[in-house]
């Protein structure tokens, strides 16, 4: 990376110099974390040589170790990042369910709780397409997350969040329950091997809509393109340009024919085990529960905190940490 950061015309392209200057300066300093905790380990070693009966030099190194360890745990979580795509960016989609306005309501909420948590870990955001609510809040939204490990750091979120509180749009204070699916795809749009012919594709271009149907542009800038073998669709119209839309919208469907493919292929293995259980597109992932009490529960690993108000400011990081670590048990 540094030969091509180096090369003559490197900036010519200021886009994907920017995208791999960042991912440069990432794994830099995750390896220098790594060569930090080395010579800590070293310097350690060389202690333990030194001491011997000398209790003041032991307690040094009990104090050193206990570092060490607090380190290596830090950095240990890079580890649990070994899924095929967990290193690359991500597309989140959130989709409004059951329960009206309620449900577009919680659709923001989610939206704010993932930007927030991509705010602290130095994520790339940008939105891609967004349908806005006919009252409040949102039907829907796709959102590209760029930086090193944001598939890894996001791929737990995946599934249906349900929100129990007394809605904010009942005149009688009565308790309401909300869902919202949160999708989670890795960006592979310049790298993933999936074919995609002219004849398999319907491509439809419309005028982007905004609050009230009004028009945002004056040309057919929107794009949505279904995937006629899967019936799978996509649409992108936060872009004024058409081309622009259209790329957006590729990205979009192969990331989500990635997903259904890794999902049937899946699906024959476990016929082949004689163990396939039907598989709930958008199973239950987590609750949120405000009102009699607060609580945020992850129902795929039991992990849960009352701090409600912190999850939905983006501190997710626990919920996150538990879903990895089953997947990736570590010693």
């Amino acid at each position: 990376m540094e030969i091509k950061i180096s090369a003559p015309g490197f900036w010519a392209d200021v886009e994907s110099a920017k995208t791999l200057s960042k991912e440069y300066e990432d794994i830099k300093s995750e390896v220098a974390s790594w060569e930090d905790l080395k010579k800590e380990v070293n310097d350690i070693l060389s202690l333990a040589e030194m001491s011997k009966d000398d209790k003041e030099l032991q307690s040094e190194i009990d104090e050193k170790i206990k570092k060490l360890m607090e380190n290596f745990q830090k950095l240990e979580f890079s580890v649990l990042f070994s899924g095929e795509h967990d290193q690359g960016s991500a597309l989140l989609s959130i989709h409004a369910g059951t329960g009206g306005v309620d449900a577009q309501d919680w659709a923001q909420i989610l939206l704010r709780m993932y930007l927030r948590f991509c705010e602290k870990h130095n994520f790339t955001v940008k939105i891609i397409d967004q349908t806005d609510g006919s009252e409040a809040g949102i039907k829907s939204v796709v959102v590209e997350i760029t930086g090193r490990y944001a598939y890894g750091w996001l791929k737990s979120e995946n599934g249906v969040h349900r929100l129990v509180r007394i809605s904010p749009f009942d005149s009688q204070g009565m308790r309401h329950t909300s869902f919202a699916l949160v999708e989670v795809l890795p960006e592979m749009a310049d790298t993933l091997n999936i074919e995609l012919k002219d004849d398999d594709l319907r491509i439809d271009v419309f005028r982007a809509g905004g609050h009230g149907g009004q028009s945002v542009n004056t040309t057919d800038s929107a794009v949505r393109i279904t995937h006629l073998p899967t019936n799978i669709s996509v649409k992108c119209q936060s872009e004024r340009s058409q081309l622009q839309n259209k790329n957006n919208a590729l990205k979009l469907l192969k990331g989500k024919l990635l997903k259904y493919y890794e999902l049937e292929e899946e699906k024959k293995m476990q016929r082949i085990k004689g163990e396939y259980q039907q598989a709930e597109w958008g199973s239950q992932a987590r609750s949120y529960v405000m009102q009699p009490y607060k609580l945020v529960k992850d129902h795929r690993t039991g992990h849960e905190t009352p701090e409600i108000d912190k999850v939905l400011d983006g501190e997710l990081n626990d919920f996150v940490e538990e879903y990895l670590r089953r997947q990736v048990p570590l010693i």
